[in-house]
């Protein structure tokens, strides 16, 4: 049997030697990172040009990512792949070239929207979802060619579906939890999850407090159990996990990720967004240390070996395979 490997969806940390040496103590072969929200192409730039300096500083931890193989780097040299991706689309700007430049720059992940509406698409928290826009349907077809994945993560229901219908590539949905068992404006409904299945995609589960039923006191048990039932709904080859883990940021980092510049006002949105700052992570996982207590809760819940396995990032692994790279001719 291959060895099974640890993936990590999502996360948005306060990127410190610590939380790299946490990656290591928790097993972890890759981790998509956030490196841009509503940050224009330049200053998107400017931090990958942040990335590169940990990645000169510190070689022996982390290294950045551009194709699955360097999970199988990563796990051989007892290092962290780290994958590039934006929350939002303004590092595109109005700029259907900048698809390809930013893939070439590294970037593998890219939502089409935030919560709001955007010139792709809507996002999840608009009183209206009037789907992909007429350069959202354009980006979708670029991102397809040059291989940068598509993400959902915050967007509205028509929306999503409508990229999951027009994508020749399966898509991600990197970090969301079932509506069915948390009703969170940004889970998702079994619709879009049997779409997202039928169309090769990936979700990943989130442990953002907000996302999950209880919150913060969320106990792992119920985790995975709902990790399990919606296997049975979708089966299990499509789920992974994305944590959303935001370690070590200050409050004022929310401000950002929910108002950018698009407002004066303090976003207070609607429920969980009307929280102010960042809430607390369940007992159980606080950090890329924990990994390996979901794997124990998931066997837990009566998973098989090889269903953990896929889960904590077996089937991330196969998703970058087939996705990070442009179409292949048939020729």
């Amino acid at each position: 049997m291959s060895p099974s490997f640890t993936i990590d969806g999502l996360q948005y940390a306060n990127w410190s030697e610590k939380v790299f040496r946490q990656m290591r103590e928790g097993g972890l072969d890759a981790v998509h990172v956030t490196i841009t929200y509503h940050e224009t192409f330049r200053e998107t730039v400017l931090n990958i040009e942040a990335w590169n300096r940990w990645f000169e500083r510190l070689p022996d931890l982390i290294f950045q990512g551009r194709t699955a193989s360097d999970v199988t780097l990563a796990r051989a040299t007892n290092r962290t792949a780290i994958f590039f991706g934006s929350q939002n689309p303004s590092c595109l700007e109005d700029d259907i070239g900048l698809v390809e430049v930013l893939h070439t720059l590294g970037l593998r992940f890219l939502q089409l929207t935030y919560n709001n509406q955007s010139l792709l698409a809507s996002g999840c928290y608009e009183a209206e979802d009037s789907g992909l826009t007429r350069m959202g349907r354009e980006v979708v077809r670029e991102m397809n060619r040059v291989g940068l994945v598509i993400d959902m993560s915050h967007s509205a229901e028509r929306s999503t579906l409508e990229a999951i219908a027009q994508s020749t590539r399966p898509i991600a949905i990197t970090h969301a939890n079932p509506s069915s068992w948390h009703p969170a404006k940004r889970n998702k409904s079994d619709r879009v999850l049997r779409a997202l299945a039928d169309g090769g995609g990936i979700l990943g589960f989130s442990l953002y407090p907000h996302h999950l039923k209880g919150g913060s006191a969320c106990r792992l048990g119920d985790f995975c159990q709902m990790i399990a039932r919606t296997a049975d709904l979708i089966g299990v080859d499509c789920l992974a996990l994305g944590s959303d883990l935001c370690q070590d940021q200050p409050d004022c980092v929310v401000d950002w990720m929910r108002s950018g510049r698009w407002t004066k006002q303090v976003d207070s949105g609607e429920g969980s967004a009307a929280v102010p700052g960042f809430p607390t992570m369940p007992d159980w996982y606080q950090d890329n240390r924990h990994f390996s207590g979901i794997a124990a809760g998931l066997a837990a819940v009566g998973m098989t070996q090889e269903e953990v396995a896929a889960v904590m990032g077996g089937n991330w692994l196969a998703f970058f395979e087939k996705s990070f790279g442009p179409v292949r001719s048939a020729s």
